[in-house]
């Protein structure tokens, strides 16, 4: 299991993306409002991933 970075973008949840802000043992905080359509979402703008949960897309 590849454990993302501060600053990797991961993908999650059906195609939701974020920008890890920091990573905990069993998880990281993203930033959602890197997405183009992040106001059309009703999503908070930071959410908790565990490790097993994500797809790094870049790093």
């Amino acid at each position: 299991m590849d454990i993302a970075k501060v600053g990797n973008v991961v993908e999650f949840h059906e195609g939701l993306r974020g920008k890890v802000e920091k990573v905990n043992e069993n998880s990281v905080i993203v930033d959602l409002t890197i997405m183009d359509n992040f106001e059309q979402l009703d999503q908070p703008e930071k959410t908790v991933i565990n490790h097993k949960r994500y797809k790094i897309i870049n790093d």
